[in-house]
């Protein structure tokens, strides 16, 4: 009863908000405020496995280069220029000069080869290690230079160096808060625009202006990421002026909150692909016939169509089309046959079906518990028992990531936005052996010796038809050997008040609001 009053509440308000007249302009808040579904697991660049936290970490730290979208180019950052050999194994980059850490201490080429080197050694937790592991050598020639030295050609390594998980911190700053301690305490170790002030668990995240930022001024005092993980509680912070910024609101508000005079609803495609993966070390997951069984059994469009409202597009390959070396193996994407699944699971041997643990969180993705529930009442008509449990965001990680000693993982919703539009990240973070938790995140731990040395293959050349080549049968087996039961690629969207200008959304789910404007 005290639920069903409390959605009655949350719907008065929602309801009476939707009504009430346009803002009127008003002068920049001291605080931004923006409502996130989920809590922080680490503040640690490298420890990074969330794009939503990352967002976050991003108001903090700084990579050496950046991604301009609008462009599709690599841009400066905190190196102005760069410089790559003839046969592509040495890159050398130019410092920008006078940027400080928040501890007062040089941006210099030392602080540099710390921050990588500390990503090269196995003992820190690098949960994308790859993005990097081409790199055998750090030199700094000069104090404002810095060189790399690869053992082989890496085509992605120079965007992959505009991700989080590479961005520079202050060796002083980690000395003294302790290498293990930058999982929770990031105070002086970056260069951001924002610096970071407190971290409230499962309340709040807040970042103050770095007065002595090297790059554009942002216009608030301060930023202060709220927990929120339920849906509707966000929305009804943001129309009740709580929050500015709240990120996916309720998907069946979204066309309500278009039209609403005092809300802008920022929306756009990206590389996030949402897939079950089956432990294919598991029971009966050990049989391809099992797994293409469950991706016959699901009627993907259907849920898209009634659970997502359409905020995303059905999986046609385990590589998102926006990403170089996208191959269509199967347009429209698995049909929904659930006579062939019956068919495939009689083969197999578990023709009376069979129960199995399904876990996913809520509030990570859009309507993640809700399609989770979908897709096991589909699973149920086939014989399949599919029981759905949820936890918060950072137990939810620490589940996933252990390793397949230790797993009790059977089958789980997860998302994956790779950080560079190239098909290596999701192909080879997700299939390829090596990327089991807890060297990597690939929970369906699944295993092929073709596929690896197409992968392998893929990430050391730089002829790109070659690579299309390889990507391209790498697909077609993973496709049909069905690690995953492949869903959909989504959109992201954000909601914002009316007076908050210049809020995007990238094609790798983040949001860019640090330069935001108040009008």
């Amino acid at each position: 009863m005290r639920g069903r009053l409390h959605g009655v509440l949350l719907l008065c308000v929602v309801l009476a908000a939707l009504a009430s007249p346009p803002a009127q302009a008003q002068a920049p808040p001291r605080t931004l405020r923006i409502a996130v579904g989920i809590d922080a697991d680490t503040l640690d660049p490298a420890g990074q496995t969330t794009t939503t936290v990352a967002n976050m970490v991003d108001y903090i730290y700084e990579t050496l280069v950046a991604y301009d979208y609008r462009e599709n180019r690599v841009v400066p950052h905190l190196a102005t220029r760069w410089q790559v050999s003839r046969d592509g194994l040495t890159y050398t980059f130019t410092l920008r000069s006078g940027v400080r850490f928040h501890d007062g201490t040089p941006l210099t080429a030392e602080a540099v080869k710390f921050t990588l080197e500390r990503l090269l050694d196995p003992r820190t937790r690098v949960p994308t290690r790859f993005l990097i592991d081409a790199i055998e050598e750090v030199q700094t020639p000069t104090p404002q230079t810095v060189r790399l030295v690869l053992s082989k050609p890496s085509p992605t390594l120079l965007t992959n160096l505009t991700y989080t998980t590479t961005a520079i911190i202050s060796p002083t700053a980690a000395q003294r808060i302790g290498a293990a301690n930058l999982t929770r305490d990031a105070t002086g170790a970056g260069t951001g625009p924002y610096m970071f002030k407190e971290w409230v668990r499962g309340t709040h995240i807040l970042v103050t202006r770095n007065p002595n930022y090297w790059g554009p001024r942002p216009v608030f005092e301060e930023v202060m990421f709220r927990i929120v993980p339920d849906a509707g509680a966000r929305e009804a912070m943001l129309l009740a002026g709580d929050v500015h910024m709240a990120m996916l609101p309720p998907a069946p508000d979204v066309r309500r909150l278009r039209e609403h005079p005092n809300v802008t609803m920022v929306v756009a495609p990206t590389d996030r692909i949402i897939f079950v993966a089956m432990n294919t070390q598991w029971g009966p997951f050990k049989d391809a016939r099992v797994r293409q069984a469950m991706n016959y059994a699901v009627n993907k469009k259907a849920i898209l169509s009634s659970v997502l409202f359409d905020l995303g597009t059905v999986a046609d390959s385990p590589c998102p089309g926006m990403m170089f070396g996208h191959h269509p193996v199967q347009p429209g994407g698995w049909p929904f046959n659930p006579i062939k699944a019956k068919q495939l699971l009689r083969e197999a041997g578990v023709g009376n079906g069979f129960e199995v643990t399904f876990l996913t969180p809520t509030g990570r993705y859009i309507q993640d518990f809700q399609f989770a529930q979908a897709i096991a009442a589909q699973l149920r008509n086939v014989g399949i028992r599919a029981n759905v449990a949820t936890m918060d965001w950072p137990s939810y990680v620490a589940e996933i990531t252990q390793p397949p000693e230790r797993t009790r993982l059977q089958m789980l919703v997860l998302g994956w936005a790779w950080v560079v539009l190239d098909c290596d990240g999701v192909l080879f973070g997700q299939f390829h052996s090596s990327q089991h938790p807890n060297r990597g995140l690939a929970p369906a731990f699944y295993r092929n010796a073709r596929v690896d040395a197409l992968l392998e293959e893929a990430r050391t050349i730089v002829d790109q038809e070659r690579r299309k080549a390889l990507y391209r049968e790498a697909q077609t087996i993973i496709w049909n050997e069905a690690p995953w039961i492949f869903l959909w690629t989504q959109k992201w969207y954000v909601a914002t008040v009316k007076n908050l200008r210049g809020v995007s959304i990238t094609p790798i789910e983040k949001w860019d609001a640090i330069h935001a404007t108040w009008q």
